[in-house]
């Protein structure tokens, strides 16, 4: 008997192959590989370059159009474009995530709970029109569209909570990675056990940015760390971008060849998997609220505890005094008159009244400066602390990085100045 869905594709002409990868190792492998080269080189491209976010944002939403439009006119899968739109739209879902955060402001407790919200909605309009969210049988091009928003929303969603979770504790890149990892181990044997395995996908896949993202942020993050921090490896972002673009390549070509994530050959290859025990599968529902319950009073204790990090938001003041001048005399000029020229167009803005236009200007000092932290820190540790600790103070009469709402607008042209006067 021919099934609704079936009878749809035939009527519309578009009898595919199943789009999506088999869930092999290889899938998790390259899934990891692909949210840290994106996270990566977002980040490369919106500091070291100083495109900024918005612009990024833009850029990459341009492109994952581009690839997505491509993606979907193909009739089977095809590793290159299907992995080159995981990782554009691992950019992408991470850049609205940081929009919402960076520029306007929106608490990420809230933004966690938006894109939970929507991705239960994406979930509940797929299952209603489809009956399944299995991507076993992604053959129609309704159930493709769905598993790609899906796919964007649990970016953002990723993006969001691991960001929160990074709030809440303190924790840094390097100790940040066992969660999402631990999380991800545990699903797996509840999954092994017989959990549900839609379910089981969906909480794995978003985990994975997380997870992605913190390994990037560790490998790029600088050795000199602040006092009590675990380090990174200092790679930078554009050398891990280039490591982990390289691995991606190297196992595109090795399943481009070996065709072995390809749903029908996969399954020609295994066996047919068991069918599902309902029993089972009720023990670990059950063990999935436990995690989730372990993983709330893990966070919760964490936060509780007094956090390993940057100092609390009202002593940003250096303990160190320089004269004008002498904390960027051993940094690169051509990096210092890039970070007066942010200054100084955010201090123009906050003088002509345009208070949106000097906010932006402070956001992209604060990303330029961030970015440059592992090229001019080890240069003068002493000096880079003393810009830091006035950067700080700017960024608090903006209310980036911080709690509190934007101050005057004479507060924030006199912590300018005095950040003009120490770079001059």
């Amino acid at each position: 008997m021919t099934t609704t869905s079936e009878a749809r594709t035939r009527r519309s002409g578009r009898l595919m192959l199943n789009k999506v990868p088999e869930v092999t190792v290889w899938f998790w492998v390259i899934k990891i590989l692909c949210t840290t080269v994106g996270e990566s080189f977002a980040d490369w491209i919106n500091m070291k370059l100083g495109v900024g976010l918005v612009n990024t944002a833009w850029i990459f939403t341009a492109v994952f159009v581009v690839v997505l439009g491509v993606q979907l006119r193909l009739k089977r899968y095809v590793p290159f474009p299907c992995w080159l739109t995981v990782v554009v739209v691992s950019v992408t879902g991470t850049l609205y995530t940081d929009i919402l955060t960076d520029q306007l402001n929106v608490p990420l407790w809230i933004s966690s709970t938006v894109f939970s919200v929507l991705l239960a909605v994406v979930f509940g309009v797929w299952w209603l029109r489809e009956r399944t969210l299995s991507i076993h049988s992604v053959t129609t091009l309704p159930r493709e569209s769905f598993y790609w928003l899906a796919v964007l929303v649990t970016f953002a969603l990723g993006t969001a909570t691991g960001d929160w979770t990074l709030e809440l504790t303190g924790w840094s890149p390097g100790v940040s990675v066992l969660l999402p990892l631990g999380l991800i181990a545990a699903i797996t044997a509840l999954w092994k056990f017989g959990a549900n395995p839609v379910l089981s996908f969906w909480l794995a896949y978003i985990l994975t940015r997380p997870l992605g993202a913190n390994i990037g942020d560790w490998l790029a993050s600088p050795k000199v760390a602040q006092p009590g921090e675990p380090t990174g490896l200092a790679l930078g972002t554009f050398t891990t971008s280039l490591v982990f673009l390289g691995l991606i390549l190297a196992t595109v070509v090795y399943l481009t060849v070996t065709r072995s994530d390809v749903t029908e050959t996969y399954e020609a290859s295994h066996a047919p998997q068991i069918t599902a025990n309902l029993h089972r599968e009720r023990i670990a529902l059950a063990g999935f609220g436990l995690l989730a319950v372990a993983t709330g009073s893990l966070l919760f204790w964490a936060h509780s505890r007094p956090h390993v990090g940057p100092a609390p938001e009202t002593d940003a003041t250096s303990t160190v005094h320089l004269a004008p001048g002498q904390a960027v005399k051993h940094f690169p000029s051509t990096k210092v008159d890039a970070l007066k020229a942010l200054a100084s167009t955010s201090l123009r803005d906050a003088r002509s009244g345009n208070a949106t236009g000097a906010h932006a200007a402070a956001q992209s000092l604060r990303d330029l400066w961030d970015a440059d932290q592992a090229s001019l820190q080890p240069l003068d540790n002493t000096g880079w602390t003393f810009i830091d600790a006035q950067m700080d103070q700017v960024l608090v009469t903006f209310g980036i990085d911080h709690s509190n709402p934007p101050m005057p607008p004479a507060q924030q042209e006199a912590e300018l100045d005095s950040l003009l006067a120490d770079m001059r």
